[in-house]
């Protein structure tokens, strides 16, 4: 997880259901925002199929695209008062996951993926800033003995708090590109979400080298 955040295009959940945007493969008639908000907008939180690309659709390439969970222990992500613990009347404001989404593109042995992520931020009793960083992490992962990370990346988007004590986001991460597994090694990929508030801290700065 030492990669550089990537600012993730991301709106508010209302605008973005409200414009109709979303994604979907480009050999279907559905634009990217009529498949997102049919994700999104179907009141379900569970994992919708996702479409056939055009290289699986003439059998060109074999593509799967894993499912999405959400990493345990990653599924919320709360902020406290400087100096405090995020519980109580110290809590400033927290964030949640409530819904995914997944489509898969294939080219070349290589798996594009668009992971769709709604949620939530909820102010708390020490009150929330006027803009929230939300981090969030994506990685896919051969699951199994010996669980095997094969990409992941972080990405961030800025969430304008309201005088709502709760308030939608939506973030798209649009460039997880990995390369597509070999038969039944596909069965064992899955998509991992979660919170990274370590993305959001800046690297470290390179120690000028010693003079001899």
């Amino acid at each position: 997880m030492g990669d550089k955040p990537v600012i993730g295009r991301a709106v508010c959940a209302a605008a973005l259901l409200a414009a109709g945007l979303s994604f979907a493969s480009p050999v279907q008639a559905q634009s990217i925002t009529d498949r997102l908000k049919g994700l999104f907008g179907g009141g379900s939180s569970e994992e919708q199929p996702a479409a056939k690309s055009p290289a699986e659709a003439t059998g060109e390439d074999e593509l799967t695209c894993p499912p999405v969970t959400v990493r345990a222990g990653a599924s919320t992500y709360k902020v406290a008062a400087p100096g405090k613990e995020a519980v109580g009347n110290d809590l400033k404001y927290q964030v949640t996951i409530s819904k995914t989404a997944r489509e898969c593109t294939i080219q070349a042995g290589q798996i594009t993926a668009r992971i769709g992520i709604q949620g939530r931020v909820i102010a708390g009793p020490s009150g929330a800033p006027p803009a929230v960083q939300v981090p969030i992490r994506v990685a896919v992962v051969a699951a199994g003995v010996g669980e095997k990370v094969i990409a992941t990346k972080a990405y961030q988007t800025t969430v304008t708090m309201t005088e709502d004590v709760s308030v939608p986001y939506v973030l798209v991460a649009e460039d997880l590109v990995y390369p597509a597994p070999v038969g039944a090694e596909a069965d064992k990929y899955v998509f991992y979400v979660g919170f990274d508030p370590q993305s959001l801290k800046p690297e470290p700065k390179a120690k000028p080298a010693k003079k001899k």
